[in-house]
């Protein structure tokens, strides 16, 4: 695929939401992918290919089982229902977040929706209020550009070359972009509009690595 047309989320969402009766918070969004769900889920849950777009992964891989990925979260995988449905616990820097992602067809092929649901702790309050929900959005939204590399490649891996692009000046531009696209869903969300722009413009400067 040409990095130079490179987009993100065809959809974003922020929402509130709660969880056992704690207040939590959760960033939604979602990708079609020229390729059918059976392939898409495939990606998403083999080892070796997930190493070739997005991280060693280890575990073992079925409901309730638990998973560990290289230099980031370990959790649980609390439902798995190929080729629709895979939820996890997100377990890092000693918090715990869930993610949900569902597949469903579409006339490109094959419909991505994943949701990060967070709490609304003291710590997790004050990520949310430096960076808003963009911290978690773009670092999914760049997830979903190498597995849309990897749909549309030879196989190899594409780590690398996501790397380098996340680095040019192209890259930086679209990581701009998202940013900003996640700061209008959280001013959609509720929130004021300056509050959400300044919390994108710093989540901006992290991923392009300007940040002060």
């Amino acid at each position: 695929m040409d990095l130079n047309e490179a987009f993100g989320a065809s959809f974003r969402e922020v929402v509130s939401s709660e969880r056992d009766g704690i207040p939590t918070y959760i960033v939604r969004a979602s990708r079609s992918y020229p390729t059918t769900p059976a392939d898409l889920w495939n990606a998403l849950t083999d080892k070796d290919r997930l190493r070739r777009w997005f991280a060693n992964v280890t575990g073992d891989f079925r409901q309730g089982g638990r998973f560990s990925i290289e230099a980031n979260a370990d959790g649980d995988i609390i439902a798995c229902e190929p080729p629709r449905l895979l939820t996890l616990t997100w377990e890092f820097g000693g918090n715990t977040s869930w993610v949900n992602v569902t597949i469903e067809r579409s006339d490109e092929g094959a419909l991505l929706t994943l949701e990060h649901e967070h709490p609304v702790d003291e710590e997790s309050r004050a990520h949310w209020d430096k960076y808003g929900p963009g911290a978690t959005g773009v670092g999914w939204e760049l997830a979903l550009l190498g597995l849309e590399m990897h749909l549309s490649g030879d196989g190899t891996s594409t780590i690398e070359a996501g790397q380098t692009w996340a680095g040019s000046t192209t890259g930086k531009a679209t990581l701009r972009v998202w940013a900003e696209a996640w700061g209008r869903a959280h001013t959609e969300a509720g929130t004021d509009a300056q509050t959400a722009m300044d919390s994108a413009e710093r989540t901006a400067a992290f991923y392009t690595g300007e940040e002060q």
